[in-house]
């Protein structure tokens, strides 16, 4: 094996952030593998579980966008793919026409239900080693985690301040 010449100066913090996005790269990328066997992307996959946890199948697009962290434009793209698939079709409410509402049909259940047995061998394989307790804590953690990072503030208010955070003169 070759001798690297890379040095890891980075601090135990960010080491262990990168060691999450590792993971979760990872995960999506195996996970991509077996959606893709059923003619879906990760995200679209992500958007027939949120509708299949959703009250009679249904939810808005503006609130799956939401929940996926993806803008409206994009969800738009990918809502478009699905019902042209047949895994959703996408309506308007009749009270407000601005509102797609987004229902998932019982071919995306079907397909959802056939993933299943693959997708829980694979998470399987990776938390195995660990005990039920121990991936409450560590769920709880990264709970809390992403919590934190998602109520920071606006990144145009951090713009107007200085490395000590202090307003900016201008």
């Amino acid at each position: 094996m070759e001798k690297s010449d890379y040095k890891n100066d980075a601090s135990p913090n960010e080491r262990l952030m990168l060691t999450i996005v590792r993971l979760s790269e990872q995960y999506k990328k195996d996970c991509s593998l077996i959606f893709s066997h059923y003619g879906l992307t990760f995200p679209q996959y992500n958007v027939l579980r949120i509708l299949d946890g959703s009250e009679n199948g249904q939810n808005t697009i503006s609130r799956v966008s939401k929940l996926m962290l993806v803008s409206g434009a994009n969800m738009t793209g990918i809502a478009k793919r699905l019902e042209r698939d047949g895994f959703l079709a996408r309506k308007s409410i009749p009270e407000d026409e601005r509102v797609t509402l987004l229902e998932i049909t019982p071919r995306g259940r079907k397909t959802l239900k056939s993933i299943e047995i693959e997708r829980d061998t694979l998470i399987d394989r990776y938390l195995s080693d660990y005990g039920e307790e121990t991936k409450q804590q560590l769920r709880t953690s990264l709970r809390a985690c992403l919590r934190k990072a998602s109520n920071r503030e606006p990144e145009k208010k951090r713009a107007n301040l200085d490395r000590t955070g202090q307003k900016r003169a201008h």
